[in-house]
């Protein structure tokens, strides 16, 4: 008899995972995700990448705003009775008569090596902090956030190119692999899950749009960590705002906020950062070179956001 697995996720994160499964002959019997939300302009409604894939796979998709008080959700799960619900970076909290309904549990992967980095967001916080590895853990969801016990950890190296968007391909690919043999241990009963030392417990509290102003009065290496685990990191010039999208460090130093040669290296606390690539606030982004073709920004400039 073949087993009835629920996947709920949302974005590109899950997206190989929900993949790898059906390819693999995996029967998803219904996908959850987010319902489509507004875009930058308000014109149209953006459906989730998880929702896209589904819609070309010719999977049932679901789209509840919430599952509190919803009744018409948990009649269907119930109806539907499914061995097991695999949850991916879904971005809804499932309240706990929803988690009975699975004869297998709720498995969640969560993009750190648990306990650290419980929470929203696991993969920039690793990056922000010049982690030297990430990972993935595979746990089952109990009615508090990333705390169930865990049945496989993978680990992996964090590069120093790394930025958000490239770990977390990283991350999902791992996990579209791995998963294959851990699902079939858990349908199988053969999975064997431990419970986290909460003790070590760290959190990853959601990103504030604040985090990518640019202090330049901290090291140049806190700086670089911050553009790549943020996927851009800003700063004002004469009344503009700029995002840097890739920057390496040099051993250059001089005042903080002052650019420092004419290839847009800037001085930081500690060390410096050469600028690659930058993006004015309602223009494409450039490499620095030609950028610097018309800009006013020269050797000497301060750099601030006031």
């Amino acid at each position: 008899m073949l087993k009835k697995i629920v996947f709920m996720g949302t974005p590109m994160f899950a997206v190989p995972i929900l993949k790898s499964l059906y390819q693999n002959g995996y029967p998803i019997s219904a996908v959850y995700t987010q319902v489509p939300q507004k875009s930058n302009r308000g014109m149209k409604l953006t459906k989730s990448p998880i929702q896209l894939i589904s819609e070309t796979l010719s999977l049932e998709v679901r789209t509840p705003k919430s599952f509190k008080d919803n009744d018409e959700e948990y009649k269907y799960l119930k109806e539907l009775n499914p061995d097991l619900v695999l949850v991916v970076a879904y971005g809804q909290i499932i309240p706990e008569n929803f988690l009975r309904l699975a004869k297998k549990g709720f498995i969640n992967i969560h993009a750190s090596l648990l306990p650290n980095y419980r929470g929203a967001a696991p993969i920039q916080r690793a990056i922000m902090n010049l982690d030297n590895e990430s990972g993935i853990s595979i746990m089952k969801i109990n009615s508090k956030l990333d705390h169930g016990p865990i049945c496989n950890s993978y680990r992996i190296t964090i590069d120093k190119k790394d930025n958000a968007e490239s770990l977390s391909e990283k991350l999902s690919i791992l996990a579209a692999e791995k998963i294959l043999d851990v699902i079939d241990n858990i349908l199988e009963d053969k999975a064997n899950f431990q419970s986290q030392d909460h003790s070590k417990a760290t959190y990853a509290k959601k990103i504030d749009k604040k985090e990518a102003s640019i202090d330049w009065n901290i090291p140049a290496k806190n700086i670089i960590a911050n553009i790549n685990g943020l996927n851009g990191s800003y700063f004002f010039f004469n009344g503009a705002r700029y995002k840097i999208l890739k920057a390496e460090l040099t051993n250059s130093s001089g005042k903080a906020g002052e650019i420092i040669s004419d290839n847009l290296e800037i001085a930081c606390k500690e060390l410096s950062i050469k600028v690659l690539m930058i993006q004015r606030e309602g223009k494409r982004p450039q490499k620095t070179s030609e950028f610097l073709l018309g800009s006013q920004m020269k050797k000497g400039s301060l750099l601030n956001n006031a």
